[in-house]
């Protein structure tokens, strides 16, 4: 049987797809790539947005359109928030967000007989975390490592609790065991991720004894040479304990995606963030201070219900003050369900594309700081593929940000030497790097970073390392 996988959305949904199509291959099916022709299609959904949910009903036209006869079995957040939604469309199979092997059965049963089926839980009772085999096809450079599944703290604008239930985490035992395996199936990165990882530990015990930092420090001391990259953190997890514990890991890749979503205090009160702009920026001047040179990058939502001139003017300020490596900035997206879908103040789409593009503007100006900063500099890169996209694509690489689109300044000329391609991939810090070379697929090369070039920087690859 011949599958293909469509992944929506965020590390964890990605994760989960690789665990999938892990499963599927080591039945004797075939994935096939975009455009070739499919038997089963499973949709990976997110609902983070109302643009995701809208790529994600255009996925599911698109994939009917391009095999009418095949099954279509949709599963992820989307599909456990809205599957009346996903039923509509005709779909042969729907699940949640949840019990990813028991989806699969379902699928292949369907293949089988063609018959529709659903298996739809409520999210909020989960209490046990899946345990889903780590990895996935042995062409990619980097592995996800899933931890932590499940959210509590119920900001206002979030429906993501309530697609993903409350907080589960994997045993401390069973994440070494995985990251061990990684690290022998030869993955060079390995990413830790889930839906709110600073939370691991928390249903585990008690007392407070296993927490993040603990199981990060383990990771990198069983990881070897493997490189270890965090997923987004939440500002507080970063205090003394978290920088004592990780600074001393060569392995560990100096980059902390910190959510902050704004700027302003009165803001983040609305949105019942937990922490004020003094306290994220305390974390920010943390990281600076123990991880010299690391990128720290967030996301920022402009247009909250009832953000006047005055706080959008302050979180860019703040921003400011914090100096990013990049951003990803979203206009806010009603999301029925949560409380900031029925607070006072919506603003139009106008005032929300203004905040946008004026939020996009300084991102790209401190990623240009950021990335000028690096020029002359020596970074160890991990390439991944050639700048054209050609060979192996890993759906686990950080993609564009949202000041990639903006100008990139001055840039400096590629000139490819003979039998040569432009490779890229990523330094740790966690921005893009471009160099000429051959067959790097899944090597972590030092690099001699020349100037900025496209939405990265470009190098040249130590002559005796190309």
């Amino acid at each position: 049987m011949n599958f293909t996988i469509v992944t929506l959305g965020c590390k964890v949904n990605q994760y989960e797809s690789q665990a999938m199509e892990q499963w599927l291959t080591e039945l004797g099916h075939t994935e096939v790539g975009p455009g070739e022709d499919f038997d089963l299609a499973i949709i990976n959904t997110c609902t983070v947005t109302a643009v995701a949910d809208k790529k994600n009903r255009n996925v599911i036209r698109r994939m009917r359109k391009q095999c009418p006869e095949a099954v279509l079995a949709v599963c992820g957040c989307y599909s456990q928030v809205k599957p009346e939604d996903v039923r509509a469309l005709g779909v042969d199979v729907i699940s949640g967000s949840g019990g990813r092997e028991a989806f699969l059965k379902l699928a292949l049963a369907a293949v089988d007989d063609r018959q529709k089926r659903e298996a739809l839980d409520e999210a909020l009772r989960r209490r046990s975390f899946e345990i889903l085999p780590p990895g996935g096809l042995a062409t990619r450079t980097r592995a996800m490592l899933k931890v932590q599944d499940g959210c509590s703290n119920f900001c206002t604008y979030c429906i993501i609790p309530y697609a993903r239930g409350p907080v589960r985490s994997l045993p401390l035992a069973e994440a070494l065991a995985q990251v061990r395996e990684l690290a022998e199936a030869g993955y060079r990165e390995i990413v830790v991720t889930g839906i709110e990882i600073a939370s691991w530990g928390v249903d585990l015990d008690k007392t407070g004894a296993l927490r993040l930092p603990r199981l990060l420090d383990e990771i990198c001391r069983a990881a070897g040479k493997v490189r270890i990259r965090l997923g987004s953190l939440e500002p507080r997890i970063v205090d003394e304990e978290f920088c004592r514990l990780l600074r001393g890991h060569s392995n560990l890749c100096p980059h902390f995606h910190l959510s902050m979503q704004s700027g302003s205090d009165t803001v983040l009160a609305r949105m019942h963030r937990k922490y004020d702009t003094a306290r994220y920026l305390e974390s920010v001047r943390l990281l600076k201070a123990n991880f010299p040179g690391c990128g720290v990058t967030t996301d920022m939502i402009v247009g909250f219900p009832g953000e006047t001139e005055a706080e959008f003017a302050e979180s860019l300020d703040f921003i400011r003050k914090c100096g990013f490596a990049s951003m990803h900035v979203f206009p806010y997206s009603r999301r029925p369900g949560t409380p900031a879908d029925k607070l006072p103040g919506q603003l139009g789409n106008a005032v929300k594309e203004a905040r946008s593009a004026a939020a996009i503007a300084v991102a790209a100006e401190m990623s240009r700081s950021f990335r000028e900063a690096m020029i002359g500099s020596v970074q160890a890169v991990l390439f991944e593929e050639t700048a054209s996209g050609d060979g192996e694509t890993d759906p686990s690489t950080p993609r564009r940000s949202a000041q990639d689109d903006a100008p990139a300044g001055s840039r400096i000329a590629c000139t490819l030497p003979p039998g040569q391609e432009l490779w890229t991939g990523h330094a740790p810090s966690s921005i893009r790097v471009y160099a000429p070379g051959k067959e790097l697929h899944n090597r972590v090369l030092p690099v001699k970073i020349t100037g900025l070039y496209e939405d990265g920087v470009l190098g040249e690859i130590a002559p005796d390392e190309a």
